[in-house]
């Protein structure tokens, strides 16, 4: 489709505000997607990494428990 000026580019032939909404609704949205799933991952690698200490710890008390009734 050809447009003789930027402005009947913007305008697209009277439905401009429809297409450009929908444009806008769909960048935010992914954007929003982007950014929630990367706090997401954060969060979640975080939790792993307070688990494993949390799992080391307990091995350590196990182990110094065990030491010091033999």
């Amino acid at each position: 489709m050809q447009f003789d000026s930027l402005q009947a580019f913007f305008n697209m032939g009277g439905y401009g505000f429809f297409v450009w909404c929908s444009y806008g609704i769909t960048f935010g949205s992914i954007g929003i997607l982007i950014y929630l799933s990367a706090t997401q991952e954060k969060r979640n690698l975080k939790h792993i990494a307070d688990k494993l200490k949390r799992d080391e710890r307990l091995k350590a008390i196990r182990r110094n428990k065990n030491e010091s009734k033999a």
